[in-house]
């Protein structure tokens, strides 16, 4: 190649070189006008440059969803955090993940632990297991509940922002809107919410599908309330805002729930872990008094000791199910169930099981049909009358089964003792040494060896076990007193092994366990109508103040109250919901037939205040009172939670400390006092036959 030839290709070169200089100078200036630049800037801090707790919750959310066991728990978790998290998928995922990692890293270790500390004992191991899994349901309802409580406190700064708003806009949605703009808050995001709601052009249909998914009761009431006043405008009541004196209003009803139920988790706080403790402590506790008083170890080993360890756990059970329904802080959406297709619809829907099931529910429209369907309604239970009737039977049926299987359990465990227990005359004070265990233990398989050569035979006498043991050539060189103390001996663990059986009794029994199984569900549905009925008072107070707040709002009618108190009702919802729907025809005789309905004496006050504003007198000068006395109900609502919380308090400790208490006194101090008088007893009687 010419040297001319290579100076061309190096100006070539040289020149295109300068040109991608100057293009890429001239694309940047370009770039930087555009909106690209402003893309990025956007990006910017949305990228994460590392692996973040963010990142992980949200991938352990799609582990979660494909394990079958764990997707129950991730989906239950769903239901109630998309309703605090609303229209953001993102932050439902990442703290269902969160709540549910958070619950599976404390219960892994406890699982770990109960497996080391029952692998002796198969039935406690299994029946702690399963106590376990209850166990994660309370993590996981606390976890939410500390979620819903923050959610309340938020409320309470962001109805404070509110006012400042409100002076300085003096139009509602500005207001919300303009404080909505935090995105740190979860309050945000409903806050976005009522905002899009008053703007949209059918703001009242937008409003009632909001009132089933907000989180509580009080953003309920401050969306209602500033869809009226959008609707009805503000006025001055007293120099000041009727809107703003309503938000008050609800930021003092927030005020006195968040301090009931900071009260609340304080006195129950412990009280659930108290109530399932003991089945933690039965293993440790039989080994602690076996090891140092190893006269009871025959008790503990044998039927006896089962049969208390088992009631001990049904006791335990039963506590804790009646603590959590006890502790319930009336948080909206604590009962969020999956009512749509449970397990009880579809088994109710296979037409065999549908056959059996519809044999044992009462014919509609009977006495008991409506006592049943009213017992439902008083307990604020989601079931249908068919799915609590599939729940009696599975009961008693588990019931059955599992008393029978328990009961073939204990001959077991006899048995098994029997082949098992170490053949010697226990010492009052001290336990066997390695030397006398070990000879104890060959006696054992030597009285072993007879056992299952003569097990069977339910007539045998000591004189037939005795030629056996005579022709035995363990007893070749034994005198006649020691052949007639091993005959005796055998015998007697013949009688055992040949009585341990199921027998008449022991079916009878588990039909009685089977009866109370069927009554199970409809008992716990007293106790939640009885806890109910402790909240009486309270939500009537509710009432004063709902009706405090749209008295003196324009255009307000008794028909609008009434649909009011039916959206924040629960233990009156019924016969609230029956009023508003034959409203129409005819005000005053609905109101009749509400107040013929109710028996609590204040409710019913209300309603005949509601009565006399139909035709009478305007709604402001019916409930004038509640105005007057205003500073009066909101101390006694105060005082009224103080003896709620102090009620379930007192019934609370007494059902948790119940099995902590059966457990010292029914597994250690009664047989430890019960065999060591009776050892003792024998011991002073051997002693006396002795001397003479």
């Amino acid at each position: 190649m010419s040297n001319d030839m290579i100076f061309i290709i190096m100006g070539v070169a040289g020149g295109l070189f300068v040109l991608i200089i100057l293009a890429y100078f001239f694309i940047s200036k370009k770039m930087q006008k555009s909106d690209y630049k402003q893309i990025q800037n956007l990006q910017k801090g949305t990228r994460a440059n590392k692996f973040t707790a963010e990142i992980l919750y949200q991938k352990l959310y799609v582990t979660y969803i494909k394990i079958p066991f764990i997707k129950r728990y991730i989906l239950k978790l769903r239901r109630r955090l998309e309703i605090i998290n609303i229209d953001d998928e993102y932050n439902t995922r990442r703290d269902a993940a969160r709540v549910l990692t958070r619950a599976l890293v404390v219960l892994l270790p406890i699982v770990l632990l109960t497996i080391i500390l029952t692998h002796t004992n198969y039935l406690l191991m299994f029946i702690v297991l399963i106590f376990e899994l209850f166990m994660t349901d309370t993590l996981i309802d606390g976890s939410v509940d500390k979620i819903d409580d923050r959610l309340l406190k938020e409320q309470i700064d962001f109805f404070s922002e509110i006012r400042h708003a409100y002076h300085e806009f003096n139009m509602v949605e500005e207001a919300i809107y303009q404080v909505s703009q935090d995105d740190e808050k979860e309050v945000s995001s409903q806050g976005e919410k009522i905002y899009e709601i008053l703007i949209s052009d059918d703001p009242e249909t937008e409003l009632e599908k909001y009132y089933d998914i907000a989180p509580n009761a009080y953003l309920k009431e401050f969306a209602g309330l500033s869809y009226l006043t959008k609707e009805f405008g503000d006025r001055k009541v007293d120099g000041a805002s009727l809107y703003l004196k309503n938000v008050d209003n609800i930021t003092q009803e927030m005020q006195l729930e968040i301090l009931k139920r900071d009260k609340l988790n304080y006195v129950f706080q412990s009280l659930s872990f108290i109530a399932i403790a003991p089945i933690l402590l039965l293993e440790p506790l039989k080994n602690w008094a076996i090891s140092n008083f190893s006269f009871v170890e025959s008790w503990y080993m044998g039927k006896p000791g089962t049969i208390v360890q088992i009631a001990i756990l049904v006791i335990t059970f039963i506590s804790y199910i009646l603590v959590r329904k006890l502790k319930d802080n009336g948080s909206t959406n604590a009962n969020t169930h999956n009512t749509e297709n449970p397990w009880q619809a579809k088994l109710y829907k296979k037409k065999v099981f549908k056959k059996i099931v519809d044999l044992f529910i009462p014919k509609e429209g009977s006495k008991e049909y409506r006592k049943i369907q009213k017992l439902l309604k008083d307990a604020a239970s989601h079931l249908k009358i068919e799915w609590l009737y599939v729940n009696r039977i599975t009961a008693t049926l588990a019931v059955f089964i599992v008393s029978l299987m328990l009961f073939i359990q204990l001959h077991r465990v006899a048995i098994n003792y029997v082949y098992t227990e170490p053949t010697v005359d226990y010492d009052l004070i001290g336990g066997l040494t390695d030397r006398q265990r070990k000879q104890a233990m060959e006696i054992t398989e030597e009285d072993n060896t007879f056992l299952e050569k003569l097990k069977g035979d339910l007539d045998i006498t000591v004189e037939e076990v005795q030629e056996e043991v005579e022709k035995s050539e363990y007893y070749e060189d034994a005198t006649p007193q020691e052949i007639t103390v091993a005959a005796e001996r055998i015998h007697e663990k013949l009688q055992t092994v040949n009585s341990e059986y199921i027998q008449w009794f022991e079916f009878l029994l588990a039909f009685v366990f089977a009866i109370v199984g069927y009554m199970g569900p409809i008992w716990l549905l007293y106790f939640q109508q009885k806890m109910r009925e402790l909240e009486m008072e309270d939500e009537v107070m509710q009432f004063q103040t709902i009706i405090l707040m749209l008295m003196r709002i324009e255009r307000v009618n008794v028909e609008i109250i009434l649909e009011w108190l039916e959206r924040y009702s629960n233990i009156f919802y019924e016969p609230i919901t029956r009023c508003v729907n034959n409203y129409e025809s005819g005000p005053w005789e609905s109101l009749e037939d509400l107040k013929n309905e109710i028996t609590y004496e204040p409710l019913i006050r209300i309603v005949e205040s509601l009565q006399a504003a139909v035709e009478k007198i305007p709604i402001r000068d019916a409930f004038d009172e509640l105005d007057s006395e205003r500073d009066y109900y909101r101390e006694k609502r105060k005082e009224s939670n103080e003896r709620l919380i102090k009620r379930k308090g007192m019934i609370g400790k007494g059902i948790g400390f119940a099995p902590m208490i059966c457990m010292f006194v029914g597994y250690l101090i009664v047989p430890l006092v019960f065999i060591g008088l009776t050892s003792m007893s024998t011991s002073f009687s051997s002693m006396s036959s002795s001397k003479f």
